[in-house]
């Protein structure tokens, strides 16, 4: 069946969020009012309120709007390469891609939620750890398949494979966005290479095509 086409409320509301999301990236979640959006999109706080109810609320569904986004731009894509290493390599390089996306002015907002509510307990900061235990759990879950298809060891531990790919992620946040190294991206490359070849099997050459991503080089949507 076809899908039902939105509504205008439906399409107001995505286009209310979508802008939030930008913003939420450049100026905090905390300092993401409804008040603020409101100026910002020159809408009443009363229209505004009625479509989240509250400050959480608009938190919570920024970030469920992220979610969904991340899902579709980076795992799904990820998930239709080749199995074992090259699958891998598509998740981290897309997160990458993801990251530096022109939609997300300050970056992953998962990242940057997670710096800012770090330690300010509540619904908003479980939703943000829950969505960061999903994503290591898809990169342990893509390193077991790479060592069932013998392109990693069988001793690998993998949920400390997806803790060290996490690092490499957040030192390349630090380094791109707080330092401005023009180096970043690369020395997240080579960070990834080195944090794979110790993986491999000993049996494997790692001779195998490159993935779209890595194949088309720069940035992705």
């Amino acid at each position: 069946m076809a899908a039902r086409p939105a509504t205008k409320g439906e399409q107001t509301r995505e286009a209310i969020l979508t802008h939030a999301l930008g913003l939420a990236t450049r100026i905090g979640f905390e300092g993401l009012t409804i008040g603020r959006l409101a100026d910002d999109l020159r809408m009443s706080k009363s229209g505004l309120f009625a479509h989240f109810r509250s400050k959480e609320g608009l938190q919570l569904e920024i970030l469920r709007m992220a979610g969904a986004r991340m899902v579709d731009t980076v795992v799904k894509p990820a998930l239709s390469t080749p199995r074992g290493e090259p699958r891998v390599r598509a998740l981290f390089e897309r997160w990458l891609a993801w990251e530096q996306s022109p939609g997300l002015p300050g970056g992953c907002p998962f990242m940057a939620a997670s710096f800012e509510l770090d330690d300010r307990p509540g619904p908003v900061r479980d939703f943000v750890v829950q969505n960061l235990r999903d994503w290591m759990d898809t990169l342990a879950g893509a390193a077991r398949i790479a060592v069932q298809e013998g392109h990693f060891r069988v001793d690998l531990d993998c949920e400390q494979f997806a803790h060290d790919c996490q690092g490499i992620g957040l030192a390349f946040v630090h380094a791109s966005r707080l330092m401005r190294d023009p180096k970043a991206r690369a020395r997240a490359a080579s960070a990834f290479d080195a944090l794979v070849r110790a993986a491999r099997a000993l049996s494997f050459t790692g001779a195998l095509p490159p993935t779209p991503t890595a194949a088309a080089g720069g940035r992705h949507r």
